[in-house]
């Protein structure tokens, strides 16, 4: 059980698994996809050539003399016509060639005038039917194509066979009109082919389909594994380790380095060597008790550094989009807190928008933050939809989570080339859409339960969409429940009037004046709760 319990926590197997299950899923889904257009576009060209080979077919038969065959006459013709038809249907092997005269009163029952039949096509067991042989219209489907022949002025008809053959194989029916010298339909002439050829194709097809995308997910799967272990696992283990050992030894170690090209990962590195470089310089010159407070605010001031430096802080963030403008801003109520947001570009199209509030304040609330934040960014490089990333992150904290902790969060991917938006609101604030000449409102859906709270849990996406000018604002709790010495609440209605009172302002001034607002509103009160916000204007292309 331990083994196992092992297993199942590792994050390296978790996410190389997840990879792999989703290379495989999408190999089906590319299969299904392949097996069903193969079959639809296969069978489509079998309707055309067949259509073609009947439709041949009919300039062997006199239109103008069907009533006389029926009435006897004309028979030294019609016996000529039916061996040329005998041979027409040998030669481009179809099971049945037959025309019929159909009642045109209601449909529903025709005449024989030929029928030929060559039964070591398909193996089948067809009897001719005899000159003016009646039989009643097999069906309503049937109805409906002869009424499209006779009055429609349908070129042709098709009815494919596949289910419910009563012990005969698969094949294909092709109906075209024949005509008199006039133009006016008077019979139909149908043939019957086989459809081996596309049964046999398409196993084939698929056959094909399924070992190149066996082949194309072990690949897959094997370079993900080298890659995810190279870049992700290895470097957030080995920076995990060394964090585990200065806190044991309280001793320099090796620098960490470059030890991913991700610059979260690389961040983290960075501030773990600097915090070691620090602490240790410090802790040499630690002997009074004045010296044991100012350790204590040398850490803190290390903590809010390495917070500082795991989220994005340099605006303009993305100098080269002109697609978007986007601004953000977080200021704690301690010296850490529990406050984080990030923003990045999943891939050319695609950016994350992301704001969360962990419970509690303080050392521990910002090591959760970080910890959630970077699994946040690293499974969304990874692929999927926000109610996916926050499944797999959720079950994560929820592993190793003795102090109970918790966190909100809010998560957007924007389509960036049509405005759409999906998001997953997990026990977090509303955020407020404004849209272009109209004003900020605040967006309204069901939420899901926080992270860490319970593993498991099956998170829901809700989609919008952004025209050209429409803008996104996402804060912490800490906005909507500044509170002044009368212990009065800025509140939700106020933060959504203050935004409209300046919503032709751009994303920086946008929430550098409801930063102002709060504090003004808070006066001398002293800042109960972080305030973080993060705020998007859509530009369009």
């Amino acid at each position: 059980m331990k083994v196992i319990k092992k297993l199942t926590s590792s994050m390296s197997l978790n996410v190389i698994g997840a990879m792999i299950l989703m290379l495989f899923i999408f190999g089906v889904v590319v299969s299904a996809i392949g097996y069903y257009s193969f079959t639809d576009s296969y069978k489509r060209e079998y309707a055309e050539t067949t259509y073609h080979m009947a439709d041949t077919a009919t300039t062997l038969v006199n239109g103008d003399h069907i009533d006389d065959y029926l009435r006897g006459g004309e028979m030294e013709e019609y016996e000529r016509i039916s061996k040329y038809l005998n041979s027409y249907c040998h030669k481009i092997h179809a099971s049945l060639l037959y025309v019929i005269k159909v009642d045109q009163a209601d449909y529903g029952s025709f005449t024989s005038i030929f029928n030929l039949c060559d039964n070591e096509v398909d193996n089948t067991d067809y009897t001719p039917w005899e000159l003016g042989f009646q039989r009643e219209t097999t069906n309503d489907e049937y109805r409906v194509i002869y009424h499209a022949i006779y009055e429609e002025g349908s070129l042709y008809e098709t009815i494919y066979r596949f289910d419910g053959l009563n012990g005969q194989h698969p094949h294909i029916t092709t109906l075209v009109p024949v005509h008199n010298s006039d133009g006016d339909v008077v019979a139909i002439l149908c043939m019957q082919r086989p459809m081996r050829v596309v049964t046999q194709a398409r196993r084939g097809f698929l056959a094909r389909i399924a070992i190149l995308t066996l082949l194309v997910s072990v690949i897959g799967s094997v370079f993900a594994t080298v890659f995810i272990r190279r870049q992700v696992i290895h470097p957030v283990r080995k920076a995990a380790k060394e964090a585990s050992r200065f806190s044991e030894e309280k001793t320099k170690g090796e620098p960490l380095g470059e030890l991913s090209k991700y610059q979260d990962i690389l961040k983290l590195a960075v501030s773990i060597d600097a915090m070691e470089t620090d602490m240790v310089e410090y802790m040499n010159n630690l002997t009074t008790i004045t010296a044991d407070k100012e350790r204590f605010v040398a850490e803190l001031n290390f903590a809010r550094d390495i917070q500082a430096n795991s989220i994005p802080n340099d605006f303009p963030a993305f100098p080269d989009r002109k697609e978007f403008d986007i601004y953000a801003s977080m200021d704690p109520a301690k010296e850490v807190g529990g406050d984080f947001y990030n923003f990045f570009l999943v891939d050319d199209d695609h950016l994350a928008l992301v704001i969360g509030d962990v419970s509690g304040k303080g050392i521990p609330a910002a090591l959760f933050m970080m910890v959630t934040n970077i699994l946040v960014t690293m499974r969304t490089r990874m692929g999927g939809t926000p109610a996916e990333v926050l499944e797999f992150v959720n079950n994560e904290l929820c592993e190793h989570n003795e102090a109970e902790m918790f966190c909100t969060l809010w998560m957007g991917i924007l389509e960036i080339s049509t405005g759409k938006v999906i998001e997953v609101n997990a026990g977090h604030e509303n955020p407020v859409i404004y849209r272009k000449g109209i004003g900020y409102e605040e967006r309204k859906t069901k939420h899901n339960i926080a992270l860490a709270t319970m593993p498991g849990i099956k998170y829901k996406n809700h989609e919008f969409e952004l025209g050209v000018g429409d803008k996104i604002f996402v804060y912490t709790d800490g906005v909507p429940e500044a509170t002044d010495a009368n212990d009065h609440m800025y509140t939700m209605e106020r933060l959504v009037d203050r935004l409209n009172g300046i919503k032709d302002y751009k994303m920086k001034e946008t929430l550098e004046r409801v930063h102002q607002s709060v504090n003004t509103f808070v006066g001398s009160a002293p800042q109960f709760d972080d305030l973080t916000m993060l705020g998007l204007e859509y530009l369009g292309k």
